[in-house]
């Protein structure tokens, strides 16, 4: 550590101008082997840190040396880079690692005097984005995200970036963003990568902010399907709104707190002496992450307007089916109070004719004239007055 602390740091370069880049295609990153630091010019010995990291090689996407905006060299380990960027006072290393294990984070840390607290974090992931400053060191957690065509979800990833006067570090957590094309077009950009480190940082911040802009598209078709689909009465649409609504907590988490980062690093132009384009495009950056940031606002207050919309759409339409019910079962009642008159009505002639049939020699009126004629008179009387009765309270 006293050695590399002694190496003079590199004078700026002469700023240039960069072209905003544009969101490259995701594409899946080359993966080479990897080490940690040990002797410089001698074999790792076994259990060094040096034959640790060069026994894993599932974690260093890919590590380059640059001077004056070129690649000088392509070290195939951690422990090769760290011996490159020594013999080269005036290079820049750019170490890309995804999901590192404990032991590489600590041979990077040990090389390039990181703080623990910043290491701490990039093991652990699940950081909220910020941005936190070591001495020279610069540390910058950020979220990306990218649209998933086929479930219709979006899927975050998570970046932690250690900048520092002579040396970039990024760790990935999850597959955005492809760092791999940010590095492509920097290196088809030497005046860009002349900047050094800090052209880097504004490099990847504005890869990540790009790759939100697909993102808040096909947010919207989302919320124009849900839309469709709430007003057409399909029962799935609430658990959809809710899914997408958790999706814009997310969204919202990785952006908002990325508007108040960049406005942190414009506060700090005229103190770290940023280049003049360099602060134009972090203006430009920082635009796009406010609108960014605004949109998914908006669409998290469309989508609870949308689910309460569909919340009164489902009471009306249980309102509409219990009125429809209650109408079928007062239409029945009547029905039953019809028959149940009707069979009132049927039943006193039965009865009268039920006692008058049997055959009882000894019945009374059994031989009577008028027998006939005042069974007949009565069973007609009671069967009118039943009619009259159920009439008035509306049974018939």
């Amino acid at each position: 550590m006293a050695e590399r602390r002694a190496r003079p740091t590199p004078p700026p370069a002469k700023k240039h101008g960069w072209r905003r880049m544009a969101r490259p295609p995701a594409s899946p990153p080359t993966k080479t082997p990897k080490g940690s630091d040990g002797p410089r010019d001698a074999e790792p010995t076994p259990g060094s840190r040096e034959a640790t990291a060069r026994a894993n090689t599932d974690t260093v996407v890919q590590a380059a040396l640059y001077r004056d905006g070129v690649r000088v060299a392509t070290p195939t380990s951690l422990a090769d880079t760290f011996r490159e960027l020594r013999d080269q006072p005036d290079g820049m290393a750019w170490i890309g690692l995804a999901r590192p294990t404990e032991s590489e984070l600590l041979s990077l840390a040990a090389e390039f005097d990181l703080h623990e607290l910043a290491v701490e974090d990039a093991m652990e992931a699940h950081q909220r984005p910020k941005l936190e400053r070591y001495g020279e060191t610069l540390f910058v957690v950020l979220r990306a995200a990218r649209y998933l065509d086929a479930p219709e979800e979006v899927d975050f990833g998570e970046l932690h970036v250690f900048v520092g006067p002579d040396f970039v570090i990024t760790v990935r957590h999850g597959a955005a963003p492809d760092l791999s094309a940010v590095r492509r077009r920097m290196e088809d950009s030497p005046d860009l990568l002349k900047l050094g480190p800090e052209a880097v940082l504004y490099a990847i911040l504005d890869a990540v902010v790009d790759g939100y802009a697909p993102v808040v598209s096909g947010v919207q078709n989302d919320i124009d399907e849900i839309e469709t689909e709430v007003f057409r009465g399909d029962p799935e649409v609430s658990r959809r709104i809710y899914e997408l609504s958790r999706e814009m907590v997310e969204f919202q988490r990785a952006t908002r707190p990325l508007v108040g980062m960049l406005h942190a690093l414009m506060a700090g132009f005229a103190k770290y002496g940023t280049d003049e384009e360099l602060q134009r495009y972090l203006r430009d950056v920082a635009d796009h992450v406010t609108h960014t940031s605004e949109r998914v606002d908006g669409f998290r207050q469309a989508l609870t307007d949308i689910l309460t919309v569909n919340a009164t759409l489902v009471t009306q339409q249980q309102n509409a089916e219990m009125r429809a019910l209650a109408e079928a079962g007062f239409e029945q009642n009547e029905e039953i109070k019809k028959i149940s008159s009707w069979a009132a009505i049927l039943f006193a002639p039965t009865l009268v004719g039920t006692i008058y049939g049997m055959n009882f020699e000894t019945m009374p009126e059994l031989k009577w004239a008028a027998g006939y004629p005042f069974a007949i008179l009565l069973m007609a009387v009671v069967c009118v007055s039943l009619y009259f009765i159920f009439k008035r309270r509306d049974w018939l």
